[in-house]
């Protein structure tokens, strides 16, 4: 079972590296890196690539550990027995399986994708290093035992909005992925892009990496950006002398809405360009 680059996702040699390496000591592998280099995607490639199920599970600021896990509906059941309905008497009808019970349970092998875990609570790692690492739980409402028949390949991104905690780290293969070099990068868009002008690319990029190096950018573009400012520069026909306009007024690229992101990067280069005019 090995993870290789697909038809719409360029792996690095050493990302592909990571992913096998996880997979062999069937540990989770923890992704970090700039925003829209791929984290997420990844998951699906990877499920792609080696034939198996998808399972996500979008951490967000409110999610909890046990949602992951499952969900007792005492309410529901509550309503139930005042109304008199008869399901009330199997207490499994109101437990909600989370994506670890669906993870564990899963007749082949999944692929479980934790986005985002540095959005929930500093605690919320931690609550997991049991079922992480024991590869079960225990079902309290029911007195059974959830086991995994086979340990999911798990991937578990995280944008470094905070530190997660030394126990959890200890238990995953870690990988970082570099923001692409420009050779990288031309792979990508012939993905994306298989015809493309060359011309148009080869300026685009020039342009790009110069806007990634402006200092003081609070939030640089990435990839994904890259690739929506090449799909607008197609549609509306920009010529790529456009691009390579070396005139101090005209320093924010055409189109910049799909690459700054904020008002203050835009406004840092209104100002470089009129300090180039002074």
């Amino acid at each position: 079972m090995k993870f290789s680059s697909t038809d719409k996702y360029v792996a690095t040699h050493d990302l592909r590296m990571a992913v096998n390496a996880s997979i062999a000591l069937e540990r989770p592998l923890l992704i970090k890196g700039e925003p829209g280099t791929g984290k997420t995607v990844l998951a699906e490639e990877i499920a792609n690539s080696i034939g198996a199920p998808l399972l996500q599970w979008n951490i967000k600021s409110t999610t909890k550990a046990q949602q992951g896990l499952y969900e007792y509906d005492a309410v529901a059941r509550l309503r139930d027995s005042q109304l008199g309905d008869e399901k009330v008497h199997d207490i499994s009808n109101y437990i909600k399986k989370g994506k670890l019970w669906e993870a564990f349970t899963s007749e082949k092998r999944p692929v479980l994708l934790i986005d985002e875990i540095d959005k929930a609570d500093i605690e919320f790692p931690n609550d997991l290093l049991h079922e992480l690492d024991q590869m079960q739980f225990h079902v309290y409402e029911t007195g059974e035992t959830i086991k995994a028949e086979q340990r999911p390949i798990i991937l578990i991104t995280s944008n470094n909005e905070k530190d997660l905690p030394d126990a959890f780290l200890r238990r995953c293969f870690f990988h970082y992925i570099q923001f692409p070099d420009q050779e990288t990068m031309q792979k990508i868009i012939d993905v994306h892009f298989p015809d493309i002008k060359s011309r148009l690319v080869a300026a685009a990029l020039k342009r790009f990496y110069a806007v990634r190096e402006v200092p003081g950018l609070k939030k640089k573009p990435s990839t994904s950006e890259l690739l929506d400012w090449l799909k607008l520069l197609m549609v509306e026909d920009i010529d790529p002398e456009t691009l390579r306009e070396t005139d101090g007024r005209k320093l924010i690229p055409p189109l910049h809405g799909a690459l700054l992101k904020n008002e203050q990067d835009v406004h840092l280069f209104e100002r470089l360009a009129f300090m180039t005019r002074r």
